[in-house]
């Protein structure tokens, strides 16, 4: 007899609250595997599908059950699955959302999901479900922006981390990753740092030595007035593969730092993975359109910047999750497990649980919405 399952659903597209109700046990198919969540995270894409869905993923067929991040314990296997067996303390990244899934059933808001097995990692004892949940979306998004040949391009991370990488020119190779309190900063700055890269980053001065201990080498006060001559004096003697930015102000003191440093030493690539994002302004119509115009318009500004400039920014939109062999697969199956076991890789930021089952999702999203610096919001199943 198959479990009784209850999922957090989202009726109708652009509809708050979610709903808890019952929903069906879907069993595993090939590369597949059925997870007992007992933690999911929450991300600020979360709530911004909540409010427009339609605009962001018009694809997708509601009912539905939103969620990325997820831990738990492995219930079943589908049939070609060799890296777990039932049992098995699991944590990774659903895939509902894809295009090509589009399945309410591979959704984190539930008390199974059916997760493909290329997407996940094995958690190590010393590790709680609570504190591994927070992964997901955030290192996926990194992965995908400092190793997608799209964007950045970088070496894959490994295990050990070399202490130093250097470039064509014979000198050590540095990136910069601001925001690095951030979540997808936080994932960011510890796969850089398991390149061999020196890591120049950005945080409040409160998050300087938790960045430092992710891994960077330099932590700037992102709030400076003189951010882009600190960042230029932070990789002199570098070569500068590339910049990912996080947060308001990132892109424009990244492009000075790319103008300004030694051409023979700077790939002049940077990879956004956004702003802030205003979400009480984001409940009015003035809001969604702005937010609109500003992807839209985003796209102009960065090819203005390029042709004035001779650096490329891109947004980061993350794909092809279902292609076992894409880079952020890759990290879960060859970076990931053996970085967690043997502390190199820490499940980042730290956990902020708020409250236990699933009618506490919609709050946690509330909040999250409010803002949050240096924790990720957390909900127990």
């Amino acid at each position: 007899m198959a479990p009784k399952n209850q999922a957090a659903w989202i009726p109708a597209k652009n509809v708050r609250p979610f709903q808890v109700k019952d929903a069906p046990y879907t069993p595993p198919g090939p590369g597949q595997v059925v997870v007992k969540n007992a933690a999911v995270a929450i991300n600020p894409f979360d709530w911004v599908l909540q409010y427009i869905g339609n605009i962001l993923a018009g694809h997708l067929k509601y009912p539905f059950v939103f969620g990325t991040d997820v831990a738990g314990q492995v219930v079943e296997v589908g049939p070609d699955v060799k890296r777990f067996r039932v049992g098995d303390r699991v944590c990774g990244s659903a895939t509902a959302l894809a295009k090509t899934v589009n399945s309410a059933a591979e959704g984190g808001f539930q008390l199974y999901t059916v997760m493909r097995e290329h997407m996940l990692a094995p958690i190590p004892d010393h590790v709680t479900e609570e504190q591994a949940c927070v992964l997901g979306l955030g290192l996926g998004t990194a992965a995908y922006g400092l190793f997608h040949t799209d964007y950045l391009g970088l070496d894959m991370p490994r295990v050990p981390a070399p202490t130093e990488v250097l470039g064509k020119s014979g000198k050590p190779c540095a990136v910069i990753i601001t925001g690095g309190a951030s979540s997808v900063g936080s994932n960011a700055v510890q796969l850089a740092a398991s390149v061999g890269y020196r890591v120049i980053s950005t945080s409040s001065p409160k998050n300087f030595h938790y960045v430092e201990g992710l891994g960077a080498a330099c932590v700037i006060d992102y709030n400076t007035t003189t951010l882009a001559e600190d960042l230029l004096s932070a990789v002199k003697g570098h070569e500068l593969v590339g910049a990912y930015a996080i947060g308001d102000g990132a892109v424009e003191a990244c492009t000075a730092v790319m103008q300004r440093h030694d051409p023979n030493l700077t790939r002049k690539r940077i990879a956004l993975a956004g702003g802030s994002i205003d979400g009480d302004r984001l409940m009015t119509f003035g809001g969604k359109a702005s937010f609109l115009f500003g992807m839209v318009g985003g796209i102009f500004t960065s090819v203005a910047r390029r042709l004035r400039t001779g650096v490329e920014v891109k947004f980061i939109i993350v794909d092809g999750l279902v292609d076992p062999n894409s880079v952020v697969a890759r990290v879960y199956k060859e970076f990931l497990p053996q970085a967690l076991e043997q502390r190199q890789f820490v499940p980042a930021p730290p956990p902020q649980v708020v409250g236990r089952g699933l009618d506490k999702i919609q709050d946690a999203l509330d909040l999250q919405r409010k803002g949050v610096s240096g924790r990720k919001i957390v909900v127990a199943l």
